[in-house]
């Protein structure tokens, strides 16, 4: 929105001498019985104060044509082109055709991920997911904080009308990190409505918030004050713990990570117990958890464990390991 303005006065520093010259060609032809490339010639001449003379002898209405087509001609074009070197100079150009871009962007996008504020925590989320390769979209109501997003949506969070500009239909998934648990609330309830399967991880910050916002339809919760307590007492009591997760959960650490495979209904692992499948043999990654399509997570699981279709494999090794495991998993 922020962008219609400039881009409507540029349209008009186009458009209007564009009519000028077009109505001063039919004018002289009607009037004076011209040529059109004659009424032409005069027009350009008249409105751009060249003054070479007279195309043809004038009657008097020509000449009124003539007189105000002078007149107008150099109000107009001045005025036009002094709107074209202001949106060049000012950069208001620049910005309209980065708007554009940025629209066909967001218009490009699918399966990605629209992440709501753009604060501290907000950042931090862009961040890693841009260091995964995820692709990403911001909604800010602030443009200047928003400006250090990829891609961004300058606008209210809890509109309708913004989540579907983002994409919500196309989206794997929505991240609310807005700091008012009330704005949260609102957006996981609007993104339910409008998108039934996409997951939503929404903020709380206040007590009793997280239920609410469970029930309005997140699919996960996340406390950062909470989180962040967590952590401090695992660096007190379980520093090596807390070496671990950071080892494993960050995604700059290439040399151990830990990863997540969905077994689709077409895997060529549907069926086969875990001992069947020889994870740790065929693809060199520890298996360390199953996560039922119910929800239900089996830790350590047995070697007895038979693979169903919906089944989520968590699992750890380095990045070409858990490549093959999930063409594994993909693969029937």
């Amino acid at each position: 929105m922020q962008t219609s303005w400039p881009w409507s006065r540029l349209l008009i520093a186009m458009i209007v001498p564009a009519a000028l010259i077009s109505a001063g060609t039919v004018g002289y032809v009607v009037i004076e019985g011209w040529t059109p490339f004659d009424g032409l010639y005069m027009t350009v001449i008249t409105l751009t104060t060249i003054g070479f003379g007279e195309t043809h002898p004038l009657s008097n209405a020509g000449r009124l044509l003539t007189m105000a087509l002078a007149l107008g001609g150099a109000f107009t074009l001045a005025a036009a082109a002094a709107t074209v070197i202001r949106a060049i100079v000012s950069g208001e150009l620049n910005t309209i055709l980065g708007r554009q871009r940025m629209e066909r962007s967001i218009s490009a996008l699918h399966d990605h991920i629209i992440v709501c504020g753009y604060g501290r925590v907000g950042r931090r989320v862009v961040d890693d997911l841009r260091q995964a390769n995820v692709p990403c979209i911001v909604i800010e109501r602030d443009e200047e904080r928003a400006k250090g997003a990829p891609i961004y949506i300058v606008g209210d969070v809890t509109s309708d009308a913004v989540l579907k500009r983002a994409g919500i239909d196309r989206a794997r998934a929505l991240v609310s990190v807005v700091p008012s648990d009330a704005d949260n609330l609102f957006v996981t309830m609007s993104a339910r409505l409008l998108n039934e399967r996409v997951t939503i991880v929404a903020r709380a910050e206040g007590e009793g918030s997280e239920e609410k916002l469970k029930k309005a339809g997140a699919s996960r919760v996340i406390s950062p004050t909470a989180i962040g307590g967590q952590q401090v007492v695992q660096a007190v009591l379980r520093p090596a713990v807390l070496d671990f997760i950071d080892l494993t959960t960050r995604t700059q650490h290439l040399e151990l990570q830990m990863e997540q495979t969905d077994l689709p209904a077409d895997s060529a692992l549907l069926g086969l117990t875990l001992a069947e499948a020889n994870l740790r043999e065929r693809s060199g990654a520890l298996l360390i958890a199953v996560q039922s399509k119910d929800g239900t997570m089996a830790f350590n699981p047995p070697p007895t464990r038979r693979l169903q279709a919906g089944d989520r494999l968590v699992v750890l090794g380095d990045r070409p390991t858990l490549d093959a495991v999930e063409a594994l998993a993909k693969r029937r």
